[in-house]
């Protein structure tokens, strides 16, 4: 029966990150930083890059939405929330409309990982998922 779960899964055409997200790639990170620099790092991290557009930005309530168009088009939205003084917390939520006969979840999994890898040469990552 996981074989077939597994399958399934590869079709996802949306993935959230979450503290009890069962792929500990995909748990929420917290970093030691403040909002405004969480948020100002993640906001240049989008406009630097080539392949998103970023479509709106609401530092109120600490979301970012992004339009992705390489390698495959897809709509990301940044949650950026503090957590402690200097504990910020960030989330992903990736979707696409397009369909792959190889399954989208592996392409989409692989470019918020790469998005936390990204942070975390930026700023210092104080844990993955709910603290114990």
């Amino acid at each position: 029966m996981a074989i077939f779960g597994n399958l399934f899964i590869r079709f996802k055409k949306q993935i959230e990150t979450a503290d009890d997200q069962k792929d500990s790639a995909l748990t929420t990170h917290y970093y030691k930083a403040s909002f405004n620099q969480l948020f100002k790092t993640i906001e240049d991290l989008f406009h630097q890059d080539a392949d998103c557009r970023i479509v709106t930005v609401s530092k109120d309530h600490g979301e970012i939405a992004v339009e992705i168009n390489k390698p495959i088009p897809c709509f990301l939205i940044v949650t950026v929330v503090s957590v402690r003084g200097m504990e910020t917390a960030v989330d992903f939520s990736i979707s696409s409309e397009k369909f792959s006969p190889i399954g989208l979840y592996p392409i989409l999994r692989k470019r918020l990982i790469s998005y936390y890898e990204q942070i975390n040469k930026l700023h210092t990552l104080v844990r993955v998922g709910k603290s114990s």
